[in-house]
């Protein structure tokens, strides 16, 4: 029920004014989105508390937000080289979570799905958004997005003829089509990210009872995830002042900050699933 409310209310935010459709897009990823990851607290424990005791949280939280660190640095000296990585990047993690590891063509085209996807059908507003993300001049959108862009969706469509059976992959990919077609980039983003990645990974790990032994439901997962996003926000409201110096673009600058702080915090996101599922491996 929360979950339909929710989408309704993207999907209205779609007629507001510019600046008001992005930062309901935003406040969604925001307060929906990122608690997902906070949850790496729950996951580094079990692999780090054994060896380290007590310390396990600093040992945990001092190369994470390191690396975080580094990568917000990096926007700043290669915007657009940054933004090629964190689309790479994006496009392995969203499709590990939908195909599941050893499926490298699946993981392809499921994850590449909300990438390529707003290059095809909207692809000057894409360009916009990522202008104001980056913070560098994108009246149109790299040839290289639009280039892999177009290899993804020959790719897909090899995929799915070779795989008849793979019926709830199209819908899915038909269904975020139609979203990415008729609501604005940012919004249908939003719609994916809240919707589909940030539940799944949650589900995911309350069905793991080796990644994240205490989360066995989604109210735990909910409540472990409170401190970290909490530290989160206090973060991202410490870099505000930095983002928003010399503009007066509210919207923008909540963009530049939300998206370049996701994409610092999903590299070690990524490294730390990694870990973890040679960790769970290990215990077949």
């Amino acid at each position: 029920m929360t979950g339909a409310l929710v989408a309704i209310a993207l999907v209205a935010s779609a007629t507001l004014s510019h600046e008001a459709s992005w930062l309901v897009a935003l406040a969604a990823v925001i307060v929906l989105g990122v608690p997902h990851g906070a949850l790496d607290g729950a996951v580094a424990a079990p692999l780090l508390r054994p060896r380290y005791g007590r310390a396990w949280f600093g040992v945990f939280a001092v190369p994470y937000l390191g690396l975080s660190a580094l990568v917000l640095l990096v926007w700043q000296v290669a915007p657009l080289t940054t933004l090629a990585g964190f689309l790479a990047i994006s496009v392995l993690h969203f499709g590990e979570e939908d195909a599941g590891p050893g499926r490298p063509f699946e993981i392809l085209v499921r994850g590449g799905a909300p990438i390529a996807l707003p290059a095809l059908l909207r692809p000057e507003q894409t360009a916009e958004v990522f202008s104001v993300v980056a913070r560098v001049s994108m009246p149109l959108l790299p040839e290289w997005w639009t280039v892999a862009a177009w290899l993804w969706l020959a790719l897909t469509v090899a995929w799915l003829l070779g795989h008849p059976r793979r019926r709830e992959v199209l819908i899915e990919i038909l269904i975020l089509a139609a979203a990415f077609r008729l609501l604005p980039p940012l919004t249908a983003f939003a719609l994916y990210f809240v919707g589909l990645h940030a539940p799944r990974h949650m589900r995911a790990l309350i069905r793991d009872p080796v990644r994240a032994p205490g989360i066995d439901t989604m109210g735990r997962a909910v409540v472990a995830a409170l401190p970290v996003f909490t530290l989160t926000l206090l973060l991202g409201a410490a870099l505000w002042p930095l983002y928003a110096a010399g503009s007066s673009y509210k919207a923008g600058t909540l963009l530049s900050l939300t998206l370049q702080s996701l994409s610092a915090l999903t590299v070690p996101h990524v490294l730390l699933d990694r870990l973890a599922g040679r960790r769970a491996a290990e215990h077949l």
